[in-house]
This record gives C-alpha cells, structure tokens and sequence, in this order.
C-alpha cells in the first residue's frame, strides 16, 4: 500500500517506542516524515534507522515555531504524540511534577496544532496520542489521566472546529503497550503478570500496531471518521471492572 505517497508527516515524540513505529508506517507507506525529539543523540540514531524520507528535528516547547518554519510547504498529517508519564499518589505529586506533565502532554499538544494548523491543507489529518487511562480511574493514577483526557476532549472540539475545512481530529487510546514508558520485560513479573491478566488478549500491546491504527485514521479509507477516540487495548478497557 502506498497511502502517503507525496505526503508529509509530522509524529512529534518519534524517537522511540509508538512514535517511531508510527513514522515507520508512514515512510512505507510513501510519506516524508519529520520527527521530533528533545534528546539529539536519540533522534540522530532514530532517523539514521528510519532512512532517507525522515527528517530529524529537536524541538521542546520552546522550538515550536523553528519547527513550522522548518517545513514551510505543508504537513498533510500531524501526529501529536509526545508525552511523559508521571504515575503517583496524588499526595506525592510535586508542583514541578504537575507543571512538567501538563507542559508536555496538554500544552504542548495543544500549541503543536496550534502553529501546524497555517500548513495543514484542507482535507488533513491530525491524531493525538491520549491513553485507555483516561476511559478508567485506576488506583496510583491521577495527574497523567487527567492531561489525557484533556487532550481527548480538545481533539473532539477541534474535529468540530476544523469540520469546515474538512481536517479531521482523531485521538488513539492505547492500553498496555510494551514501549520505554512501559517496558514489560523490565516490570517486576509479579506486575507483568497482574496487568496480562486484565488484558483479555492476554499480553500487551506492540508499538506497530496502534501505528498500524494511526495510519489508517489518518487516510482517506478514515474519511467518515471525525472526533473519535479509538482504544487499542486488547479488551482492557471493555471488561475492566476495578
């Protein structure tokens, strides 16, 4: 399939785990894709491994507007999927912790559309990265559901927002995906095996497959798809009853 044939991509967050999955997709799908990364060293080795139709860019929330000027032509399709996990009692999250994970996982999605939106031609796609957190309260998570449920609903407002121009707004909710943020070969296997078990599939998700479901939301087989919210979960969010 070549879906992305002449289009460019923006995945921010692309340097590992659901990121560079999803810009992998997209490249053999026909797609330039520009990722960003806070860490050089990392999105050097990143795009050095996902070749020559990736264009590598550090970017934090400070470098928002260097990114647009950087593609000055057009992003067909913005994925917003930077994000950082801060899993605590509500008591032991710190103002600097509260701060640091509403900057990246809210306002920086937030902005990140926000100055796309000048080069997104009609007729684009922008899908954020929330979590199945966000459909579930679960004991130890309170500050990031939150930030990504704040990212749900602002995907489903701007769907409507942007319906005249005819960009859609999609949010992907993964579950249990095994990534750097939760790496299931480093959980103590008592935990391993406690989260598999609430997992009707019985095992966690790969990266390739919510990157399989973004590129698909964001082509034209999508085209009636607006302001949803899709769960990749293996049943978690179905069945879980605590």
């Amino acid at each position: 399939m070549a879906r992305y044939t002449d289009k460019i991509a923006l995945v921010t967050g692309g340097t590992s785990g659901m990121g560079i999955a999803t810009a992998k997709r997209l490249i053999g799908e026909g797609a330039q894709v520009v990722v960003t990364g806070r860490d050089a060293a990392r999105l050097e080795a990143a795009v050095a491994d996902l070749g020559d139709r990736a264009h590598g860019f550090v970017a934090d929330l400070t470098a928002l507007d260097a990114l647009m000027q950087d593609i000055r032509d057009r992003y067909d399709v913005v994925v917003a999927n930077a994000g950082v996990g801060i899993f605590a009692p509500i008591r032991e999250i710190t103002e600097k912790d509260f701060d640091r994970s509403v900057a990246i996982n809210f306002r920086g999605v937030f902005f990140t559309i926000q100055k796309a939106l000048s080069l997104i031609p009609d007729g684009g796609a922008i899908l954020v990265n929330a979590s199945w957190t966000l459909h579930r309260g679960v004991d130890g998570l309170r500050l990031y559901p939150a930030t990504k449920a704040a990212v749900h609903n602002l995907a489903r407002t701007l769907a409507t927002e942007l319906a005249p121009r005819g960009i859609r707004v999609n949010s992907v909710s993964p579950g249990y995906i095994d990534t750097p943020m939760y790496p299931e070969a480093e959980l103590p296997a008592q935990v391993a095996a406690a989260d598999r078990s609430r997992v009707p599939a019985g095992r966690s998700g790969r990266p390739g497959e919510v990157a399989d479901t973004v590129a698909f939301l964001a082509s034209s087989e999508a085209s009636c798809i607006n302001g949803q919210d899709l769960i990749i979960d293996g049943g978690l969010v179905g069945t879980m009853t605590a």
